[in-house]
């Protein structure tokens, strides 16, 4: 049985007239009523691009030229944005990258909830769309024909490394130092046994987490500890799973030593964190969407407050701060404990932390059975679709929904409204800057008829 032959590509570039904007920022356009899918194009351009795969239904290509270009357009501040994957909208202003998002979050309220906000919220803006991003996790890779070590995020659709010397949407003390990064694991014995490197950053702290496949040599762990010192970089190894991280520069006095922070000053916190933990990846964002979230709730005293997929309590300490009863429940035990961790360090004791399975009815908990007057809900981009069928049982007059996916707020929302909720307000927050990823943020209020 003969293998099925792979389709000859065109070479010869093809002219496209662009229509209009996919969710994946791509610019859609049509010849002879087959839809192509356009990298690097924007509504209202005419480009040259390159075929790079072909289907029945669509093809696929990548912009060469710009022959019309659309007001939006910008140079990319990256010199590697044509061909990298960790942003596809550097192309684009930052104006019309925001109305983008906003587009993005209104169709997947009609598409997906059937309803509408009663008010659009004006966006919240990242303070910083260079340099923003504190978390990622950097592909590393050996390439033997040129006997070279890549660092960096995948090419724009492809399983490849992007060959780059520095990242400019990265900490700067990390993105930055791509190029010595680089050098470092080439020198190194196990340079193509280290299979990728975490990277985290807290305000004071940066650190990086190396995969390494292989029990590295004495020499090599010397050369990261001399990395570590060079670059003011916490270092740590990852020799199997997660549970065996360990740091190894500073020298670690313990576990509970192993942690970088940052500060909400607004609530007078310090939230602590491990490099692994989960942490939201642009600070000023972050401080600004709490700050929304909890002027949102308006906890007044004595009320009872829900925190669900709360983390190591990014969003229940702040709440905390402003009085009532929080109660913080999580599914990933380690991030309980860090929670628990947090309120000890900032001296809150009106706040409780519980694991529980949030994916089932967890109304019959000892913690749930008091109800509460109030919600915050930050679930992951699969949503909460069956939580919001069992949130109208405890009775709360508000819930603030947080989302990092447009279309399962929207099914979600649908889910509250048809149990007796109003969507108020919802708008989106610009998280990830030259990325097609939509954060938002919904106020819902107990529909009083």
């Amino acid at each position: 049985m003969s293998k099925r032959r792979r389709k000859v590509l065109p070479q010869e570039p093809v002219r496209c007239e662009i229509e209009s904007l996919g969710h994946d920022g791509r610019g859609i356009a049509r010849t002879d009523g087959k839809v192509q899918f356009v990298d690097g194009a924007l509504p209202g351009e005419t480009v040259m691009a390159k075929m790079v795969s072909t289907r029945s239904k669509f093809d696929e290509l990548r912009t060469l030229e710009v022959l019309e270009a659309a007001p939006d357009r910008q140079q990319p501040p990256c010199e590697f944005a044509d061909l990298c994957g960790g942003c596809s909208l550097q192309h684009m202003s930052a104006d019309a990258q925001i109305r983008f998002k906003e587009d993005t979050l209104r169709e997947h309220f009609a598409h997906f909830g059937g309803i509408e906000p009663e008010q659009w919220i004006e966006p919240m803006r990242s303070p910083d769309t260079l340099g923003y991003r504190r978390k990622a996790r950097l592909g590393v890779r050996y390439v033997k024909a040129r006997e070279s070590v890549l660092v960096g995020f995948r090419e724009k659709r492809n399983s490849f490394l992007t060959d780059i010397s520095e990242c400019v949407v990265l900490d700067p003390r990390i993105g930055k130092r791509i190029t010595p990064l680089r050098e470092l694991l080439h020198g190194m014995a196990a340079f193509d046994r280290i299979a990728q490197v975490e990277v985290a950053c807290g305000d004071d702290v940066a650190a990086m987490v190396f995969r390494n496949m292989d029990e590295l040599v004495p020499e090599d762990r010397e050369k990261l500890i001399a990395f570590g010192q060079a670059h003011d970089l916490h270092i740590y190894l990852q020799p199997k799973g997660p549970h065996t991280v360990h740091r190894i520069w500073p020298e670690s006095a313990g576990r509970d030593d192993e942690r970088l922070a940052y500060r909400m000053d607004e609530f007078d916190l310090t939230m602590q964190f491990h490099p692994m933990d989960f942490t939201q990846v642009n600070a000023g964002i972050n401080r600004d969407m709490v700050h929304r979230a909890v002027e949102w709730l308006d906890i007044q005293p004595g009320e009872r407050v829900l925190d669900l997929f709360c983390g190591l309590g990014n969003f229940t300490l702040p709440l905390a701060r402003k009085g009532g009863q929080v109660v913080g429940v999580e599914g990933d035990d380690a991030m309980v404990v860090r929670g628990r961790e947090n309120a000890r360090l900032n001296g809150l004791d009106n706040v409780e932390f519980f694991g529980a399975d949030l994916h089932g009815d967890f109304t019959g908990q000892g913690w749930a059975k008091e109800g509460f007057d109030k919600i915050l809900i930050d679930p992951p981009r699969s949503g909460a679709e069956d939580i919001c069928k069992y949130l109208t049982a405890f009775g709360a007059n508000r819930i603030v929904y947080v989302s990092c996916n447009p279309a399962t707020l929207a099914r979600d929302a649908g889910v509250l409204v048809r149990n007796g909720y109003r969507l108020v307000r919802a708008g989106v927050m610009d998280m990830f800057p030259h990325t097609t990823h939509v954060e938002s943020i919904a106020l819902f209020e107990r529909d009083p008829r």
